[in-house]
């Protein structure tokens, strides 16, 4: 049911061959085996089809697997009333068309053969080799009397897992599901809306991960079809109305055919018509369309340099719009699509869409992974399937696949951590949902692939699964960040760990993670860890010393040898301690104040024409102290820095825990010493407390 078959008024979307008469030739392959010394008649067209794409190709194994697929679903119907052999013939004839190579052929035409008839895959395993077993048995669905409302849901679970070892196995089915979207008008409206459903959900994202473009626009347009029936039929009114549209682009067209052969650049230009649902978005973002939206150009050269020399030559005899310029060449897509975008307006002003690709980028644009032929490193034996020792790629058992994309190794990582059907279900559409990729670096030098939008959540559990409960913070290019940080692309980021296994992730963490990795994770610790997912009381002040926070006079510590009888004290705006240099102030009252020699205090006191006076520590060595920690909130942060405190030996006197803010918090210690020589190892054993990243002295407003 493709939005040509289903509107026959609606002008061709490609040039084509022939839309093949799969009922006629199902029909004629029930009337008897073929010869075998040729290529049976129902499957020439496939056979056509791929020797255009693999001119060397041996047929033989393409005979019997049809062979085989025609006797064992003989007397089967599909519910359009088409011999049952038809669906597969579409399938192949599908993949065949995007040049897929002839293992991936066998197995579409056998794909059913294990799931509705008697063929086993141990016969399959027997005749076609251990490849074409394992893609049969890829796209071959669980059974419902086993697994009941699971079944669909598991069942992608599995072709996920196969596509991770062989993407053929995901190429196969999308071109499955494509034909029998197309031949889904026989069914129930509302089977039609389920299945458009996943198809949206599931089917399409992927299509468009693996870049098989040619599938995921025709899915798109057969979806829209069936889930918005008006606004399908308003956008295909708009594109019969103007059919003419092409007109303009051609002009167009023959104008950037005459700069660049003027230019010496051997390049085709096309007009390449937009899809319905392309141009139903263009619709709801532009308003009015003109005729030059309802298509683009396509310009396919040679060589990457031909490509930049392309568009400088059309963006020097054309006006260019800048802001439409995109270099998809210099940094790929992730699902492995190049070419040059921009726009161009000519002298009438009419702005048309360019794209610029050589022939290469545009069949790996058009067909994505299946255009890139076998994953595996070792040669298709004779007939068409291969060893075992060739299945797993190179002499060391590693297999050499350059179509394993970064999302569909993370994809594979986390299902396993999602047992449950349901949880599995929602978690893999919201991850597909996701539509773009960064990359961000990690501190030893590795990379990450994250969808967009990840936060610094995401990236710890990319890089250290379930060990990430402990993270307590991050760096982002060298600078403190919180976990909520979002990152962007090309950001370093080193997540931080703390050293008590005990630790563990908030309640909040789920509200910054956007991977599925991430979100299974924290869930799961939180259902094993129920009192963490309690709101959390606020932290604890432990009541301040008397005076404001202002420490009291701390008697043998210094002494004014010119003033025997003052009352020392240490200021609070440094707290100064042995063997720290020392600086005096008579203030009133007859005190004196005793600052660190550095204190900012000390040159305010001398700009107001006070004078020093000599001060130095006396015998005792117990002493007092502020201290300021820095640090990302986690829960029992307050219990280990007073425990830290503790086995150093020194006493909390007073202590503040201010709000935090950003996950930040700053605690504040007055501690008493016995021995002030101990301040710098109490100060680095505060440091190494999970979570803190800081320990300093109290600087505050110095007062008189």
């Amino acid at each position: 049911m493709s939005a040509e078959a289903t509107n026959p008024g609606a002008p061709s979307r490609r040039r084509a061959r022939s839309r093949l008469d799969l009922r006629r030739l199902g029909r004629a392959a029930l009337l008897g085996p073929t010869a075998r010394d040729r290529v049976p008649d129902a499957i020439g067209h496939v056979a056509e089809a791929h020797r255009a794409h693999h001119p060397d190709a041996d047929l033989t194994i393409l005979r019997r697997a049809y062979v085989l697929a025609e006797s064992s679903h003989r007397g089967q119907f599909r519910k359009s009333g088409e011999p049952y052999i038809t669906h597969p013939l579409a399938v192949t004839l599908i993949l065949a068309e995007l040049g897929a190579e002839t293992t991936t052929l066998t197995a579409s035409l056998l794909h059913d053969t294990v799931e509705d008839t008697d063929v086993t895959l141990d016969q399959v395993r027997a005749e076609f080799g251990e490849e074409v077993c394992y893609l049969v048995d890829g796209v071959t669905k669980l059974e419902k009397v086993d697994y009941g409302a699971a079944a669909e849901p598991e069942t992608f679970r599995k072709m996920l897992v196969a596509t991770g070892n062989d993407v053929r196995v995901m190429s196969i089915k999308l071109a499955d599901r494509l034909h029998n979207m197309r031949t889904l008008g026989v069914m129930r409206p509302e089977k039609q809306a389920r299945i458009a459903k996943v198809t949206r959900d599931v089917l399409i994202p992927l299509a468009e991960r693996l870049g098989v473009q040619a599938l995921k626009t025709e899915l798109e347009d057969l979806v829209f079809a069936i889930l918005h029936p008006e606004e399908y039929e308003r956008t295909r009114a708009l594109v019969v109305e103007n059919a003419d549209a092409g007109d303009a682009l051609a002009a167009v067209a023959e104008s950037a055919r005459a700069v660049l052969r003027d230019a010496g650049i051997p390049a085709e230009v096309l007009v390449r018509p937009r899809h319905f649902v392309s141009v139903h978005r263009l619709r709801l973002k532009r308003g009015e369309l003109s005729g030059t939206d309802f298509g683009r150009l396509l310009v396919l050269v040679a060589e990457d340099a031909d490509c930049y020399a392309a568009l400088g030559e059309l963006h020097t005899c054309f006006t260019p719009l800048i802001s439409e310029f995109k270099d998809f060449i210099a940094a790929p897509k992730f699902n492995l699509y190049q070419s040059l975008h921009t726009a161009v307006a000519g002298s009438d002003g009419a702005v048309a869409e360019v794209l610029i690709r050589t022939h290469q980028m545009h069949r790996v644009a058009e067909a994505g992974v299946v255009a890139l032929g076998n994953p595996y490193t070792a040669v298709d034996t004779a007939d068409g399937g291969a060893t075992a020792g060739d299945a797993s790629g190179g002499a060391d058992g590693e297999r050499a696949d350059p179509t394993r994309p970064g999302w569909l190794s993370r994809l594979l990582e986390w299902q396993e951590s999602a047992p449950d059907p349901d949880t599995f279900w929602t978690s893999l559409q919201a991850d597909l949902a996701e539509d773009r990729e960064i990359t961000v670096f990690r501190a030893d030098g590795g990379t990450l692939g994250l969808p967009a939008g990840a936060s610094c959540v995401d990236a710890a559990y990319a890089q250290y699964g379930d060990a990430a409960h402990a993270c307590v913070g991050a760096r982002v290019n060298g600078r403190l960040a919180a976990l909520a940080t979002r990152l962007g692309d090309g950001d370093t980021v080193q997540p931080l760990l703390a050293q008590d296994a005990a630790s563990g992730p908030s309640p909040d963490w789920l509200d910054h993670a956007r991977t599925p990795a991430a979100r299974i994770a924290i869930t799961s610790w939180l259902a094993e860890h129920p009192e963490a997912a309690k709101p959390q009381a606020a932290a604890p002040r432990t009541p301040a010393s008397p005076g404001g926070g202002r420490r009291a006079a701390v008697d043998a510590v210094a002494e004014a040898p010119g003033m025997p009888d003052a009352t020392v004290r240490l200021a609070g705006c440094c707290t100064p301690v042995p063997p720290d240099v020392v600086t005096g102030f008579a203030v009133r009252g007859g005190a004196v104040t005793v600052h660190r020699g550095e204190c900012p205090g000390v040159s305010r006191m001398r700009a107001m024409g006070r004078e020093p006076v000599e001060v130095r520590w006396g015998r005792a060595a117990e002493c007092r102290v502020t201290l300021v920690a820095e640090a990302l909130g986690r829960p029992r942060l307050l219990a280990d820095l007073t425990e830290a405190i503790a086995a150093a030996g020194a006493a909390v006197v007073s202590a503040t825990v201010e709000p935090p803010s950003e996950q930040r918090v700053r605690h504040t210690y007055t501690l008493q010493l016995q021995d002030a020589a101990g301040l710098p190892a109490l100060m680095r054993a505060m440091r190494e407390v999970a979570g803190v990243y800081d320990v300093n002295r109290a600087q505050h407003p110095a007062s008189a």
